[in-house]
């Protein structure tokens, strides 16, 4: 099979879907990949590198998409990407679909076969290729909050941590699973008084179970979220529900409730975010006000720390696309379960619920377009 690695373009994204040792592993599989100029460059990854990798280098998007069966990317194709897009073409990356209409029938058009990292789902449950990126965003989103907290970026001069004889700050998580849990850690681990409300009562005693003295987990519901969310210094949205919509936990009204310069940083943003007056935002331009509190909407927040992203992605992805590469879809999505609840488009057709049911379209099973 022909791979192509085309460079990222969206804003600030320096990832790279696919790392040297994992061109290696694929060329050492039978088959050709090719990388864009300098796409490796962002994430620390030199064309040198792919080379001797076995890798061929070629000069710009066009060239990789047009000679590529399957294109691996870290990010959703982008207007300017769509008409690179051919009927039959694999692409394997992030989607997030409900969240973008527009985004979805481009690719509908496109008679693209579109397989979303995102809804990748284990018979756990797990989202074995969201949760890399969802342990980066969390831990993150700390760390953004925690800037945009001092008074120099118009925050309440809050430090999270507190000092002797000081109150430390409180931060506020919206969700108890991979991203919430890993914004909790490192919440926690600066000394902050950390809250963590989730629906899950099965989730909330593990995380009792797991989580420091300094993190206390309360039942979600309308009422707790707004007596929480009226003291947060902080408060990170890490709701989700898989390859659906984000549902809308803060309203505009709720912001009046909050603390003049307090920071929301929503990681649910790639799925429509959990905050109404969220939209999304860039690393260049990552925050504006409503209502005195301050808005992180950054969609793709691990694009800003690329190696360590990069590595953890494809340490996730590889295994995945080589047995895209060395079965071919069908036979890949017929022969992993978990695999084929990533096929999101087909031939035109949605067959993924939670897309279908965000814009009101048809949905088709995957198992019709498998043969």
């Amino acid at each position: 099979m022909q791979i192509g690695v085309p460079k990222e373009i969206k804003t600030n994204e320096n990832r790279i879907a696919l790392v040297p040792a994992g061109a290696e592993a694929l060329v050492g599989s039978g088959h050709s990949v090719s990388i864009e100029r300098g796409a490796g460059e962002g994430s620390g990854f030199s064309d040198d590198l792919y080379v001797r990798a076995g890798a061929t280098i070629l000069p710009d998007a066009d060239a990789v998409w047009a000679s590529a069966d399957m294109i691996l990317k870290v990010k959703e194709p982008i207007a300017v990407e769509w008409p690179r897009m051919r009927k039959g073409q694999v692409i394997f990356t992030y989607f997030h679909f409900a969240a973008d209409e527009k985004l979805t029938r481009a690719h509908l058009s496109s008679g693209a076969i579109c397989i979303a990292y995102e809804t990748v789902e284990l018979p756990s449950g797990e989202l074995p290729l969201l949760t890399p990126m969802s342990e980066v965003a969390g831990r993150m989103a700390v760390q953004e909050g925690a800037k945009y907290l001092e008074k120099l970026h118009g925050g309440r001069g809050v430090l999270l941590g507190g000092v002797p004889g000081v109150p430390p700050g409180k931060v506020v998580i919206l969700g108890g699973g991979v991203v919430g849990t890993n914004a909790a850690k490192m919440a926690a681990g600066l000394g902050a008084k950390v809250t963590i409300l989730d629906i899950s009562l099965e989730r909330l005693r593990y995380l009792s179970d797991v989580m420091p003295a300094n993190v206390t987990l309360v039942y979600s519901n309308r009422f707790t979220i707004l007596e929480q969310i009226a003291t947060a210094d902080l408060v990170v949205g890490g709701v989700l529900v898989t390859g659906a919509k984000a549902p809308r936990l803060i309203r505009r009204e709720d912001l009046k409730g909050m603390l003049p310069g307090s920071v929301i940083v929503d990681v649910a943003i790639d799925q429509g975010g959990c905050v109404e007056t969220i939209k999304a935002t860039t690393h260049e331009n990552p925050v504006y006000v409503v209502d005195g509190v301050i808005h992180y909407g950054v969609a793709n927040m691990p694009g800003g720390v690329p190696r360590t992203s990069t590595l953890a992605l494809t340490n996730a992805t590889l295994p995945y696309a080589i047995l895209l590469a060395n079965k071919g879809w069908k036979q890949s999505l017929r022969d992993n379960a978990a695999l084929r609840k990533g096929l999101n488009i087909v031939d035109g057709a949605l067959t993924y619920p939670g897309v279908a049911e965000a814009f009101g379209l048809p949905c088709e099973a995957p198992e019709k377009f498998l043969g």
